[in-house]
């Protein structure tokens, strides 16, 4: 049973059950008990007012002799005679005990009596009166019956009321679904919170969070789309006039240098286009990484192998300073992507016979990767910006994509480091990326 309203229904039911019932019972036992209270104080306040009285009465006589009566009054003199008796009964108690008792006959028939002793020593008699149990037990169960109906009666309409209240109360929820069931994939607006249940504000405020954030990864979807194709068209008009260039050549020096053109915007294309998987990859939204243990210093130095020809055409002095294996968690070609990106930041931005160094060491009690240039750095004000997804400053010293420094970042957060620009001791800059 998955509903909500059948458990709360099914539990409220059952409490109102178990009330009743226990209700019912206390009721019947109660009513029970003052029955028998009030059967004893009749019979008392009857054998009483025949003794006050002294005689019965002619009128009375026949009165009291009215068989619809429940109870039978005899009357005996000191000596044990009997002197009176309202009714002929075959097993009417033939002794009497003074005050409430419980006395059964030889043919087992039980009666409830009360007697009392009046007159002088001389002319003394026993009044009693009596009740048969079994008459007594019935118009008491009939009494305690009629007190517990109203309760049988009202049980079923308190059920019907639970049903409704339970109805109205969760009327919310199905207002709140029906609300849910009828948007599409595009309607990410806050659902209405005005006037909810305390218990149910919480979730239509989770749920609004939620849409919000949806909200703000499609935009970046979006925008990243938009980007991702104007970053494109560029370099794919490029190849075209490069084709172009290649069918109109003249000769074959004309040929050979619009062939390597083409090559170069062949090359740059799909650096762009392996740097937009790599940012998607690396996005939040991306499949979780499979981290193994990676040694970062080995892993640096295989990037630095691979760029190393950049480095020469530069004559820039590249190098690595790292001691033993630094190992952690992570996932080894992300974890290249992101070196890569920024030691060829680094190389780009780096003037010529210049210097780039790389650090591999322990920050504390966390591996830490340092980059240091000796390029024009970027100013402080622009330090945050510039890992923006295609963003780039005007007074740079190179082109690019505008994705390095994202993707960067988007690797980083996904390994719990943080990536920090800094001013370099070389002049330029350094990046600090600590890994927890």
């Amino acid at each position: 049973m998955n509903s909500i309203r059948s458990r709360l229904l099914l539990g409220l039911l059952l409490v109102l059950a178990l009330a009743a019932a226990a209700m019912g019972a206390l009721t019947y036992r109660s009513v029970l008990a003052e029955t028998e209270s009030l059967f004893d104080y009749q019979l008392r306040q009857m054998a009483l007012s025949l003794r006050d009285q002294g005689e019965v009465a002619p009128e009375q006589a026949r009165a009291l002799a009215d068989r619809e009566l429940d109870f039978v009054i005899q009357i005996w003199s000191a000596d044990g005679r009997a002197i009176y008796a309202t009714q002929a009964h075959q097993n009417l108690p033939t002794r009497a005990l003074l005050g409430l008792a419980d006395v059964t006959t030889v043919s087992g028939e039980a009666w409830r009596t009360f007697s009392v002793v009046t007159g002088a020593a001389d002319g003394q008699r026993i009044i009693q009166v009596a009740q048969p149990r079994q008459i007594r037990q019935a118009l008491a169960a009939d009494a305690a019956w009629r007190a517990v109906l109203p309760l049988l009666v009202l049980a079923p309409l308190m059920a019907l009321a639970i049903w409704g209240l339970a109805a109205y109360t969760l009327r919310p929820l199905g207002q709140l679904a029906a609300a849910l069931r009828v948007r599409d994939e595009l309607s990410l607006q806050p659902l209405p919170t005005a006037g909810l249940p305390d218990e149910i504000s919480p979730l239509v405020a989770a749920l609004n969070a939620l849409l919000e954030r949806l909200g703000h990864a499609r935009d970046g979807q979006r925008a990243f789309v938009a980007d991702a194709a104007h970053e494109l068209r560029s370099p794919l008009t490029a190849l075209k006039l490069q084709m172009a260039l290649v069918q109109r050549a003249g000769s074959e020096t004309e040929r050979y240098a619009a062939q390597q053109a083409l090559a170069g915007g062949i090359e740059r294309a799909a650096w762009t286009v392996e740097q937009l998987l790599a940012l998607a990859r690396s996005e939040p939204g991306a499949p979780a990484l499979p981290l193994a243990p990676v040694d970062l210093v080995e892993t640096v130095r295989q990037v630095l192998a691979e760029l190393a020809p950049l480095a020469v055409a530069k004559g820039i002095n590249l190098e690595l300073h790292a001691g033993a294996a630094l190992v952690l968690q992570g996932e080894a070609t992300s974890l290249a992507v992101l070196v890569r990106n920024l030691v060829d930041n680094a190389l780009r931005h780096a003037p010529v016979q210049s210097h780039v160094d790389v650090h591999v060491k322990l920050d504390g009690a966390h591996p830490c990767l340092l980059i240091d240039d000796a390029g024009p750095g970027i100013p402080a004000a622009d330090r945050e910006r510039v890992f923006d997804r295609f963003y780039r400053r005007q007074d740079g010293a190179t082109g690019g994509s505008g994705l390095g420094l994202a993707i960067v970042r988007g690797i980083a957060q996904r390994h719990g480091a943080s990536v920090m620009l800094e001013d370099s001791p070389l002049g330029g800059l350094r990046v600090r990326v600590v890994f927890s």
